[in-house]
């Protein structure tokens, strides 16, 4: 008798990402497939259902994505979401879609490619959709979210549940810019954490830089390249060979980005962490993973625990380097508005404007500034 074909969470994980977004069926479930990113996306792998409803008209919706549930779990949530398609209990174009429709064309049509893309899927899959998910997104009221937001608080701690507030009022949001006749359930005053108590304000000081700048190794490499960029953990990950010409790094831009240097003239020290990192057949990547895309080490995971047991140091997060590197350059003397430049902090409409100077001499002399300071720190004791 033949072996079953199956699907295991493993193989799941094991799927290869290619130049462009592709679906795998699941031999086990009819109507169940895997949508796998394309390669240079940090987006999960998501589970989605497809049937037809009772006028013929072929239904997709997204029950899940890989890092919030298993496979077994995707099966189940993909035969009740194919039952109810067949019913016509979900229609994605109809004048009442609900919450999982509405929140996965969201994902798809506004928040596809942007750094935030993964962190936004999860909170859709892991809180929002097994909750009310089904419920017509037009008829959610506010005592829904209020509710919804409390078995959050209670379970994940209250900055969990203002980032589920967070993502839905987007939605809502992305739905009224489309649809006048919608209004948002939301009031102010609905967030957990009181304004500004939430804001993280931890950088490192000179003697955990010193603990973190000796771990060798490709974690160690992405931490230092962290402090002497300053620029996010998103932009370092997706880092290509490419990307670097004559010593100039050219930052990828995002849609709907908010802000980003563009180009940056590197220290020779951070070039050399560059060029140390070990070059694949076939994977563009300085911080080189599996199936030729970049690394997935470096997130608050298994590598990040190891880390901090060989450094000593705890409590502090790979953003936090950003952080550190902004106060840095201020001890530095670099000007407050070019170190905010490096950062790629938006500026001022006006300014964007009017002042057409690219800055790339003062960001130069600015990341030039940070590396001597680094170095004098974790070099000189």
């Amino acid at each position: 008798m033949p072996r079953r074909r199956g699907l295991t969470d493993k193989q799941v994980a094991a799927l290869p990402r290619k130049e462009g977004r592709y679906t795998h069926s699941d031999p086990e479930l009819g109507g169940h497939y895997l949508r796998i990113p394309a390669r240079t996306s940090t987006a999960p792998i998501a589970f989605a259902a497809v049937a037809r409803d009772p006028k013929g008209k072929q239904i997709w919706t997204t029950v899940g994505t890989a890092d919030a549930i298993g496979i077994d779990q995707a099966r189940e949530l993909a035969r009740a979401a194919i039952k109810r398609i067949k019913a016509g209990g979900l229609v994605g174009e109809s004048a009442k879609p609900t919450v999982r429709v509405v929140a996965d064309q969201w994902l798809e049509r506004h928040v596809r490619g942007q750094r935030t893309e993964r962190e936004r899927a999860r909170i859709i899959s892991r809180y929002i959709v097994p909750r009310i998910g089904d419920q017509v997104f037009a008829d959610v009221r506010r005592k829904d979210i209020a509710e919804l937001l409390d078995r959050i608080e209670d379970e994940g701690g209250k900055p969990m549940a203002d980032g589920v507030l967070n993502t839905f009022r987007a939605i809502s949001k992305w739905v009224q810019q489309r649809d006048e006749s919608y209004h948002p359930p939301l009031t102010a005053g609905m967030s957990r954490v009181p304004k500004g108590e939430g804001r993280r304000k931890r950088i490192l000081a000179d003697d955990e830089l010193r603990a973190i700048w000796r771990v060798e190794g490709q974690y160690g490499d992405f931490v230092r390249l962290a402090l002497l960029t300053a620029q996010r953990r998103e932009k370092l990950i997706t880092l290509r060979w490419d990307d670097i010409k004559d010593g100039v790094w050219t930052i990828r831009t995002e849609p709907r980005e908010k802000g980003n240097p563009g180009k940056l003239v590197l220290p020779q020290i951070a070039l050399d962490i560059i060029r140390a990192q070990p070059r694949f057949v076939g994977n563009l990547y300085v911080f080189a993973g599996r199936n030729n895309g970049p690394s997935s080490a470096f997130g608050a995971g298994q590598y990040k625990a190891r880390f901090d047991e060989l450094c000593g140091v705890t409590g502090w997060r790979v953003h936090d380097l950003r952080r550190t590197a902004r106060s840095l350059m201020a001890r530095a003397g670099v000007q407050t508005e070019i170190a905010e430049m490096v950062l790629g902090h938006a500026r001022d409409e006006l300014l964007q404007i009017y002042d057409r100077h690219h800055y790339q001499d003062e960001m130069a002399d600015a990341l030039t500034k940070l590396a001597a300071l680094v170095e004098q720190i974790t070099l000189g004791a």
